[in-house]
């Protein structure tokens, strides 16, 4: 007869598994995440709670996944939308996602903009750098004309 295991899951702790994988979908986190918080919980492994996730659980709540999917994008684009003018408070985590898709929207924008100035930019450093290097050059040959001037007058006046 076979004796169940000490470390067989329990509903509660497929339950609290459950929501927590779900509220960190709603909220836009990873399931690696959920996995954590819910090992901590339970004194088991990140490793154990997804290998649960994947093999048990999951498959009893794929309507709840694609609802908080679904939730998840809502409030993305409830609160990215810049025609939303309601006062409606934003939580943190909403406010998170919503900045970090602003600057990566303004890193394309600026990006592309930023990168013709900047070549822009360079070809005129680099005309200047150009001016300058025929300034130096003339410089130097002057420089290397006066040396050789200066030898000649040692030379014919010391009558070597």
């Amino acid at each position: 007869m076979d004796a169940p295991r000490q470390d067989a899951w329990k509903d509660e702790e497929d339950l609290l598994l459950a929501t927590t994988v779900l509220k960190h979908i709603r909220e836009g986190k990873t399931q690696l995440e959920a996995f954590q918080e819910v090992a901590e919980q339970l004194h088991r492994t990140p490793a154990a709670c997804g290998f649960r996730w994947n093999a048990t659980v999951r498959k009893e709540y794929q309507k709840e996944i694609q609802d908080a999917k679904n939730s998840r994008k809502a409030t993305r684009t409830i609160y990215s939308s810049s025609k939303s003018s309601d006062d409606t408070p934003m939580s943190l985590d909403a406010a998170i996602s919503f900045l970090k898709e602003m600057k990566t929207k303004q890193f394309e924008d600026y990006g592309k903009e930023n990168l013709e100035t900047q070549l822009k930019k360079l070809n005129e450093d680099n005309e200047k750098l150009r001016e300058e290097l025929k300034q130096w050059e003339a410089a130097w040959n002057e420089m290397d004309k006066l040396v050789h001037w200066v030898r000649e007058k040692r030379k014919s006046e010391s009558g070597v």
